[in-house]
């Protein structure tokens, strides 16, 4: 078994979906506080994630 540390970049990329799926139920109860700002920055960090592993899918040109 392998016993070193998983890193954070590995960890975050293998629970990405669940972490983008936190981040929207976040925004949506601070939606429903009428916290819009705050909503929108954690949309913000979901999008930035969510942009950053599509563009490691993409092959090289």
């Amino acid at each position: 078994m392998d016993e070193r540390p998983e890193s954070v970049a590995g960890l975050a990329q293998l629970y990405l979906g669940n972490i983008l799926y936190a981040l929207e139920l976040a925004a949506l109860s601070l939606d429903e506080q009428k916290k819009n700002a705050d909503a929108a920055f954690y949309r913000a960090i979901a999008r930035k994630l969510a942009d950053a592993r599509g563009s490691e899918a993409k092959p090289s040109a």
